[in-house]
């Protein structure tokens, strides 16, 4: 098994963001929904095989659950963006803006 994070796709991040009631977000077909339900409520041995056979997903509703960036994150990935880091001064450490992507502190500062 492998010990590095999957790369989440521009589509699986907007489907978990719908899944959320995230803006950015697309719903997905009735069974990537049924996928990440199914994510949202397996006990921790079902969890660890959806993640075998969809680590992309799995990666990107941990992240929505677990990751207090995790909704900032995905929605940088939606919007084609890099997954980490301020677009405008390069912060990697965050903590990031939801709306903006941007770090708090750049955000602060544009508004």
């Amino acid at each position: 098994m492998s010990t590095t994070s999957p790369t989440i796709p521009k589509e699986t991040a907007r489907h978990v963001l719908w899944m959320y009631d995230r803006l950015g977000g697309i719903q997905p077909g009735s069974c990537t929904e049924h996928l990440i339900r199914a994510m949202q409520t397996a006990d921790v041995y079902r969890s660890g095989k959806l993640r075998e056979a969809f680590p992309e997903l799995s990666e990107a509703v941990h992240l929505a659950r677990y990751d207090d960036e995790g909704i900032a994150k995905l929605t940088r990935i939606a919007r084609g963006l890099a997954p980490l880091g301020c677009p405008n001064c390069g912060d990697e450490d965050g903590p990031f803006d939801a709306k903006t992507g941007r770090c708090e502190t750049c955000a602060e500062a544009a508004a």
